[in-house]
């Protein structure tokens, strides 16, 4: 990466607390649920990067999976407990804009993280771009289905800026396929045990399903138990890459997972949040590229979360947008 896009981290006053420049910093990290396997690696990732530099994590997790009203009553507590600096995932991007913005009142340094919030002041994003997730990961069930056949999608929720971008991906990937037809595209939440809800009852109005498109790993998971359970088959892709996916990738039960590298995401936004707090060089905006993982690459995913490592910062530098 060239120097000019490092930028020296010359934070806005409003954004800088006063009590966190030196080591052993304690970072706020807000995840959506602890349901979907994704955010346990955000998490993970999270915990690697602030151990390595020193600093400690707390986590916030809303007990009912993706709850705005939590999350906010979780925003409200933090701001009193006042860590040295927040990673944010918004469980909607909308409606935690408030929340956001009373972090910024409250003069706590924050970074967001994986779902880009429609507003509030934030040091960097860190993320991926969803659309080319779900484009390039619906082309490789396409392809592999031979250009032909009956698929279904199940979405995750209804009007987050994920699903929203994911789902718009693997449609545009159907329309790049005249004799593949969509039957039905339906939400499952991102959730493993309403994908296989979902599932069974789109098997029980369509006899002949060739192809699954799932918005994350978890609801293809769930859709492979609600195949197998009818004993039925069809090729299935999911996103997120996670370890349960590589399982089922490895059996044969999973065609492929698209992934964004949550582990890398949740280490390069706590990175970014604790450079900014020492006034090292940070950047502010990472979007990375999406990975079809499949039977032929997936050894580097097939690890122990926990025995990852974060990226050098030079590295993590080198994949910045901005």
């Amino acid at each position: 990466m060239s120097k000019s896009k490092l930028l020296v981290a010359a934070l806005p006053a409003i954004l800088m607390s006063t009590a966190a420049l030196a080591a052993g910093e304690t970072i706020a990290v807000f995840t959506k649920n602890q349901t979907n396997p994704y955010f346990q690696t955000v998490r993970v990732g999270a915990e690697a990067a602030a151990k390595s530099l020193g600093a400690k994590v707390v986590h916030y997790i809303p007990t009912k999976p993706d709850s705005i009203p939590e999350q906010l009553s979780q925003v409200e507590d933090v701001i009193v407990k006042k860590p040295s600096a927040i990673v944010f995932v918004p469980v909607d991007y909308k409606a935690m804009v408030p929340g956001v913005e009373q972090i910024n009142d409250a003069k706590i340094p924050i970074v967001n993280v994986t779902d880009r919030s429609a507003g509030g002041k934030f040091l960097a994003f860190v993320g991926a771009d969803d659309y080319s997730l779900g484009l390039e990961t619906g082309r490789y069930l396409l392809k592999a289905m031979g250009g032909k056949g009956n698929v279904v999608i199940l979405e995750g929720v209804k009007g987050s800026l994920t699903n929203i971008d994911r789902v718009r991906g693997f449609n545009d990937a159907i329309k790049e396929t005249k004799d593949v037809k969509l039957l039905a595209s339906q939400p499952a939440n991102y959730q493993r045990l309403q994908g296989l809800q979902v599932m069974e009852n789109l098997m029980q109005s369509h006899p002949q399903i060739d192809g699954v498109l799932a918005a994350n790993d978890a609801m293809a998971i769930g859709a492979i138990e609600a195949l197998d359970g009818a004993n039925r088959k069809a090729k299935i892709v999911g996103i997120n890459g996670t370890q349960e996916a590589v399982d089922a990738i490895k059996s044969g039960k999973l065609l492929a997972s698209g992934d964004y590298n949550g582990f890398l995401q949740g280490c390069i936004g706590t990175m970014v949040a604790i450079r900014a707090l020492r006034k090292e060089a940070t950047v502010t905006e990472v979007v990375l590229k999406p990975t079809v993982v499949n039977a032929s690459n997936y050894q580097p995913y097939d690890s122990p979360l926990e025995s990852r490592a974060c990226p050098s910062w030079s590295d993590a530098a080198a994949m910045a947008s901005k």
